[in-house]
């Protein structure tokens, strides 16, 4: 679905003072945490930095001697810029970002039951808390899920003559073909390889060849048979003839959304955010399980993004407060649905499968109970992932064998580093 996960950290929360690792209380008393946290939204009206500062400002008034410092990083550019943080020793209270296990490896975290209630932890759904383990010790702290599937604009299948959803990869170049013939100007099958979430696109379609990242004892498979094949099949098939993107490698996720929700591509893979977005333009979209090379995924890609928290500052009960304030069915309920997201808690669950007004969701909570999900409890996959989103979808316009054998190198070095 999505992704989950305090010193200085880009983002939402926000510390005390920053530098030289960690922060003190004011004179009066007064501790501020720094909260740093990604941008879910694609726009000024709905960027998370609204969000979380609703949140800060109404947890202040409640708790006058704890003030949240807000910081919120595009996606594109948290993952560097809380590198740089924590090099150079300005580290965030909280962090929300899409990884947290190789915090954990550098012993940066608070476990999560130091940070939350067991109030606030019963609530977690059991499946999401358990993704947040580290060799059986929970620390990242689910913030909300998403699962993936196929969306496709039916007015423009309809124009070029297709019925129905394609299910198998050879049914998805058919109907690019027949788009691209009928429809001129409009992107058949938008294939998002750029830096912004190449993970979860490649894995998406190397799940479909029966690939992913690692085997059944964890290792790292970034260069199997099946995933150059797929990378081979996608250059061939829709790269080549023009069926996608001239350049997947630079295209953002971010990009084929806003291509889709403007009518301007036929089909892509994406999370219930999509969802909004084609409402808002007006786009008559369906929503079909993933195809795979011989038929629909019967395991979708399913995404948990990730909130922390860092020792370095020493706020441990403070954070406590602020994450379990953060926590309440009130403020998870509330980002849900600003950004039709799934829920990581009991409660917020209970309330939108309950409500009636989330019918546009049932496919996805549908999908959830069956995804798979990235490597997140191995400390070396920030790193990894780091590598796939610079260079992965170059995979699809070079030799797919070399580059895939380039980042398997870098995988297996990570690991031999840890």
């Amino acid at each position: 679905m999505l992704g989950f996960s305090a010193a200085c950290v880009i983002g939402a929360l926000a510390l005390t003072a920053c530098g030289g690792g960690g922060g003190g209380a004011s004179a009066d008393g007064t501790v501020t945490l720094k909260l740093v946290a990604a941008d879910y939204g694609d726009k000024a009206a709905n960027s998370s930095t609204v969000y979380w500062k609703d949140v800060a400002k109404r947890f202040e008034a409640d708790n006058p001697k704890i003030k949240i410092d807000v910081q919120v990083i595009n996606w594109n550019d948290i993952d560097s810029q809380v590198k740089t943080m924590i090099q150079s020793g300005n580290l965030p209270d909280v962090l929300q970002t899409g990884g947290y296990a190789d915090k954990v490896s550098d012993d940066l975290l608070y476990k999560a039951d130091e940070v939350l209630s067991e109030q606030t932890r019963a609530n977690l759904i059991d499946s999401f808390a358990q993704a947040g383990e580290v060799d059986g010790v929970q620390y990242g702290i689910p913030f909300v899920s998403s699962a993936r599937a196929l969306f496709y604009n039916k007015k423009i299948l309809a124009d070029a003559g297709i019925t129905e959803a394609p299910k198998t990869w050879d049914e998805v170049k058919a109907a690019a073909e027949k788009i691209k013939a009928k429809t001129p100007g409009i992107t058949p099958y938008a294939l998002p390889l750029g830096p912004e979430e190449a993970q979860g696109e490649t894995l998406i379609w190397e799940l479909g060849n029966g690939g992913g990242y690692t085997d059944a004892d964890g290792k790292y498979t970034l260069d199997s048979k099946a995933n150059v094949e797929t990378f081979d099949w996608l250059k061939s098939n829709l790269v080549e003839p023009g069926l996608t993107y001239a350049n997947p490698a630079t295209t953002d996720r971010k990009t084929a959304f806003a291509d889709f929700a403007a009518g301007k591509a036929g089909m892509l893979n994406g999370h219930p955010s999509l969802i909004q977005m084609s409402k808002d333009g007006k786009v008559d979209y369906g929503v079909a399980p993933i195809p795979g090379k011989s038929g629909s995924l019967d395991s979708t890609l399913g995404v948990a993004d990730w909130m922390m928290a860092f020792k370095d500052s020493g706020h441990k009960d403070e954070i406590k407060k602020f994450l379990d304030f953060a926590y309440s069915k009130e403020n998870t309920l509330k980002f849900d649905e600003m950004y039709n997201l799934m829920p990581v808690t009991e409660d917020t669950l209970e309330e939108m499968t309950g409500s009636g007004k989330h019918k546009d969701l049932e496919p996805f909570f549908e999908l959830l109970p069956k995804a798979s999900f990235y490597p997140l409890g191995d400390t070396t996959w920030d790193a990894v992932s780091a590598e796939i989103k610079k260079s992965g979808g170059t995979a699809v316009s070079g030799n797919a064998a070399n580059v895939l054998g380039e980042l398997q190198k870098k995988a297996e070095q990570a690991v031999a580093d840890q």
